[in-house]
C-alpha cells in the first residue's frame, strides 16, 4: 500500500514535458497537468510545492496528502500511461485533507474531460 518509486515522476525534464505538452486544469489551490507519456505503463505523479506555501513541515504535509489522494482515490481511475503533475498554489498549506481531496478530485474530473478530447 505504499507509493513506490515507480509511481513517481523523478526528473525535471519529465515535469517540464508535462507542463509543455500536457492538458492543464486549475483549481483555487492547485494547478494540474496531465499527459499520456508512457503508453501502457504505470500512471505516475509528480508534486511541486514551493517555499511560498510554508516551511518544510507544511510543504511535506501537502505533498503527503496529495500522494495519498493519488494512491487511494485516483490511481485506479486514470488510464495506464497517464502522468500527472500537481503544483500547489498559495493557501494549499492551510487546507485539511478532505478539502484537498475534494478540490483535486473536481480538478481531475475536468482534466479527464479535456484529456479525452
Amino acid at each position: 500500500m505504499s507509493f513506490g518509486a515507480a509511481s513517481r515522476l523523478h526528473r525535471s525534464a519529465e515535469f517540464l514535458r508535462l507542463q509543455r505538452q500536457g492538458v492543464r486544469c486549475q483549481s483555487p489551490h492547485f494547478v494540474l497537468y496531465a499527459a499520456r507519456i508512457d503508453e501502457g505503463g504505470l500512471s505516475r505523479l509528480g508534486v511541486t510545492v514551493s517555499r511560498r506555501i510554508g516551511g518544510a513541515v507544511v510543504r511535506n504535509r501537502v505533498k503527503r496528502r496529495v500522494r495519498e489522494w493519488f494512491r487511494l482515490k485516483l490511481g485506479e481511475r486514470i488510464p495506464p500511461g497517464v502522468s500527472l503533475v500537481v503544483i500547489a498554489r498559495d493557501g494549499a498549506g492551510s487546507l485539511d485533507t478532505p478539502a484537498i481531496n475534494a478540490e483535486l478530485m473536481t480538478a481531475t474530473l475536468k482534466l479527464g474531460a479535456n484529456l479525452a478530447r
